[in-house]
């Protein structure tokens, strides 16, 4: 009882902060409320009024965005078919309250998947949560309409899963990447290396129930206006990637993207024991190697952090995680100071970077930490004879 009672002040002034943080999230929001929801929706209406062959009629999209917002810029489909399916129910609502119910969806999914996969209890798990809400992309993603928060909810609640040794439904659970692949395209491949072959099976099972559905839904016009959309990737989408953080192109990042991959799945392996650690390498490694990326595509970037937190508690771990944390948070971010948003792409490498190192040496330097706060290790050269 005594130890809850320390524990009152600092979780309630951490609470403050948190609170504080939110508000200025949503004080400084998006300045495109809405537009990512705005284009879903529009592609699914072209879906049920004109049939889904013409899901990537980019003209027909274009006149379903102005008609359901005409202030809104309109943008072209390019997300995977079942974001479209999946916003559809929505389009029987006015617009206003489908963008509402699909904010509280989106939102609510990420936040019940923190609360089911972490081990935390009370109020140290609402101080938690409540933190992993903080970094800016969180409700940005969320503002405008992402589905990408759902895809970090699947990494989280397979996590979980997994845990629980319910390999099966963490593949399903999985199922989620498929709404956004180019954010999370290697974590069931990289379960696979850590033998985990039934939740392979699982996603993989679920991904081929989808593309069988999107191929027969779209015919083959729409399977190749989806791909001829694809070769034409908007503007001001590679902030976060290779070409954007460093300048890489061609052959140079080609090369740089196989060294991580490898380097992803090779660690995973050596941490096979540990799933969680395996997400992350998959999560971190799709991340840093995706063609195009947003800021809002950020949200996977947390559930890694927040697997991190939970999987390794040593305070090096720690510190380095809330220092990201306080770049990421709204006070910082909205400052001179703040770093721009193809700095991030670093820090997913930093992170990478680190669990890397503690895979491959973590025992060795744990080895010798420990011999140089024991002195144990020279105890025997002096030792009189």
């Amino acid at each position: 009882m005594t130890d809850t009672r320390r524990l009152v002040v600092p979780l309630l002034a951490a609470l403050i902060v948190i609170v504080v943080a939110i508000a200025l999230d949503l004080q400084n929001g998006p300045p495109e409320t809405g537009i990512d929801f705005h284009t879903y929706e529009a592609a699914s209406i072209v879906g049920i009024q004109q049939g889904w062959t013409h899901l990537y009629d980019q003209g027909l999209v274009k006149v379903a965005q102005q008609e359901l917002v005409p202030a809104q810029r309109t943008q072209p489909y390019l997300s995977p078919p079942p974001v479209a399916w999946i916003t559809a129910p929505f389009a029987a609502l006015p617009y206003r309250l489908a963008f509402a119910a699909w904010t509280l969806l989106t939102l609510g999914a990420f936040a019940l998947a923190l609360i089911y996969s972490t081990s935390y209890r009370g109020w140290p798990r609402l101080v938690a949560v409540g933190a992993a809400l903080v970094p800016w992309w969180v409700l940005h993603a969320v503002g405008v309409g992402q589905v990408v928060p759902l895809v970090a909810a699947g990494m989280l609640i397979a996590w979980r899963l997994l845990r629980e040794e319910r390999d099966l439904l963490a593949g399903v659970a999985l199922g989620l990447t498929l709404l956004k692949p180019n954010t999370a395209m290697f974590v069931p491949f990289v379960l696979l290396a850590t033998g985990r072959l039934r939740t392979f099976v699982a996603w993989l099972s679920v991904a081929v129930a989808v593309v069988a559905l999107s191929v027969a839904t779209l015919g083959s016009a729409g399977v190749s206006g989806y791909f001829g959309d694809l070769s034409h990737l908007p503007s001001g989408a590679n902030a976060l990637t290779l070409n954007g953080t460093f300048g890489l192109t061609g052959g140079v990042a080609a090369t740089v993207r196989v060294i991580i991959v490898l380097a992803a799945f090779i660690t995973a392996y050596k941490v096979r024991s540990s799933p969680g650690m395996a997400i992350v390498l998959g999560a971190l490694a799709s991340l840093v190697t995706a063609p195009y990326l947003h800021g809002s595509d950020l949200c996977v970037f947390v559930a890694a952090g927040w697997i991190v937190w939970h999987e390794r508690p040593g305070a090096g771990w720690r510190a380095m995680l809330v220092a990201m944390w306080v770049l990421a948070s709204p006070v910082v971010f909205d400052s001179a100071v703040g770093p721009m948003l193809n700095r991030w792409a670093l820090a997913e490498l930093a992170l990478f970077a680190v669990i890397v190192a503690w895979a491959w040496a973590g025992d060795r330097l744990e080895a010798l930490q420990g011999r140089a706060l024991t002195g144990s290790g020279d105890a025997g050269k002096h030792a009189p004879a």
